[in-house]
Parts: structure tokens; C-alpha cells; sequence
């Protein structure tokens, strides 16, 4: 496998394969970045900031398109990212203007597959969660419910929990712990 550069935009979230996010750009080294990702000057990837850390985010970020942006009513941008593929950051230095570029190596994505049985349940209440959060599912253009990897991804992105615990799971090789996970606790809440 092959190293490539990226550069980083990192944020208290978590951004994984086929995900969206909505991030808003104010720093010109930012703006300067966005720019040159749209040129093909380089790639992008998404980063879980980390309280402490040279560089401030977890060593798993997610290689991301930009694929909308907005200018804001206060003059800023805001972009839209998909994730597109995981990968390590192996190493990562600071530019003067504050930017952040790593030297990253692709990971493994979860595969598909189908959620059969009880885990049915976690898609219905990732779907119940859309529609009580109508502002997270105008990102996509089509939800894939049917797709256990797709759901438990979306749900590790929007759950609750500190980034280090969500990255547990996320860097397991499928999505079975992650979807036994939010199986009980959906189970305890009903319960």
C-alpha cells in the first residue's frame, strides 16, 4: 500500500466511509486548503481532535471529499465532506499558517451487509433519529438502512460518547461490536 499526503481538518466529531458533515472554514489557512483540495493539489482527511497531542487529533481519520459548500450569513464557509475511505496517519506536521499535513496509509472499510434480525431494530431507530434530526438527514441523498456497516457507522458519527470510545469500535475490522453496542443500548432504554 502507498502513502499519500493529506491534508487535515479535524473538529470534536467523528467522520466516517459514506458519512456527511457539515464543518464551517474561517481560518485563512483553512480557506487556503479548501481551495487546494478543489485544485487536486492534494487530499483531504477528516481528523477526531484529541484533548492533548502533536498532532491534536487521533492517529484514525477518514480520507473525505468536499462535496458542497455554502457561504454563510457571517461571511464564512461552510462545507459539506463525505468519507470516503479510512486511513492511519503515520506522521503530521504544522504549516506556518496553522494548516495541518499528514502522511496517511490506507485502512480496511467495513464491508456491506445485509442487517438481518433483531438488529433490524438499531436501523429503525437510526431512521426514528433522522426524523426527530431532519438537519442531519438532509446531507445524504439516499440512506442505506438496509446496510448493517452504513448504520452502525452513522450511528457511532452521532451517538454521545467521547471520540476515543467511538474509535474503539470503529477501528474493528466489521461492524458486529459496534452493532451488538447500540443493540443493548437501545435495548436498555426500552427496557
Amino acid at each position: 500500500m502507498q502513502t499519500r499526503e493529506m491534508a487535515l481538518i479535524m473538529r470534536d466529531a467523528l467522520l466516517l466511509p459514506q458519512g456527511r458533515i457539515e464543518v464551517r472554514v474561517v481560518e485563512p489557512g483553512q480557506l487556503r486548503m479548501v481551495a487546494d483540495v478543489l485544485k487536486g493539489k492534494y487530499d483531504l482527511a477528516f481528523a477526531a481532535m484529541k484533548p492533548s497531542g502533536n498532532p491534536p487529533c487521533y492517529p484514525t481519520a477518514t480520507q473525505c471529499e468536499i462535496i458542497d459548500f455554502n457561504q454563510l450569513e457571517d461571511d464564512t464557509l461552510s462545507i459539506v465532506l463525505e468519507g470516503r475511505q479510512r486511513v492511519s496517519i503515520l506522521s503530521a506536521a504544522q504549516a506556518k499558517d496553522k494548516l495541518w499535513m499528514s502522511r496517511t496509509l490506507p485502512c480496511q472499510n467495513w464491508q456491506e451487509e445485509p442487517i438481518k434480525g433483531e438488529f433490524e431494530l438499531i436501523s429503525a431507530a437510526l431512521e426514528q433519529f433522522y426524523e426527530v434530526n431532519p438537519d442531519l438527514l438532509e446531507l445524504y441523498s439516499q440512506v442505506h438502512l438496509e446496510d448493517a456497516a452504513w448504520v452502525s457507522q452513522r450511528w457511532l458519527e452521532v451517538l454521545p460518547m467521547y471520540n476515543r470510545d467511538k474509535l474503539v469500535l470503529a477501528n474493528q475490522p466489521d461492524c458486529h461490536k459496534t452493532m451488538d453496542f447500540v443493540l443493548q443500548l437501545i435495548k436498555s432504554h426500552v427496557d
